[in-house]
């Protein structure tokens, strides 16, 4: 497969700079993760045993060592804690401005914050305590040789947009 625009990596895959994960069955063990993306749910897995809800998405239980784990909805909006931005000197496959941010979720949330990236934001517009929302975006699709056969598997991954853009 050719990656037009980079002669260097014409014809090949480049696999060490593919900044998504494999998200299908055959490959990882947290696929459901990326299956509820697509459906437009942000979620991640809770304990059946000791009710331990671990982000990222796991597949033993941090606490309890289990592998008896569920799938649950983490919510969509937040405020911003922190953040930083990068306007120069963004790695390759990335679009200035890059933004992360520290976000704190609403009370009785399973987390109090993560760290997310911010899309669809303007260098400069971004403020701590701006309320952000939870947006999933396509991302290129990935060869996988299946089975002898090479299957281009769509995927998708997740960010945070500011609510009043």
């Amino acid at each position: 497969m050719a990656v037009l625009g980079i002669p260097v990596l014409e014809d090949k895959y480049p696999v060490t700079m593919d900044m998504w994960p494999i998200q299908c069955k055959e490959f990882n063990r947290v696929w459901p993760f990326y299956e509820n993306l697509k459906q437009g749910k942000f979620t991640t897995t809770k304990c059946k045993g000791c009710g331990k809800v671990a982000y990222p998405p796991r597949v033993i239980c941090p606490e309890c060592y289990s592998e008896d784990l569920e799938y649950v909805d983490l919510p969509k909006k937040a405020k911003v804690v922190v953040f930083s931005e990068e306007l120069k000197g963004v790695p390759l496959g990335y679009d200035s401005p890059l933004i992360h941010a520290t976000i704190e979720f609403p009370a009785g949330s399973p987390f109090k914050t993560i760290v997310t990236k911010i899309i669809n934001c303007p260098a400069g517009k971004l403020k701590e305590g701006d309320e952000v929302q939870f947006v999933v975006f396509p991302v290129a699709a990935h060869p996988i040789d299946i089975k002898g056969g090479i299957a281009m598997k769509e995927r998708v991954f997740f960010a945070f947009e500011p609510v009043n853009k």
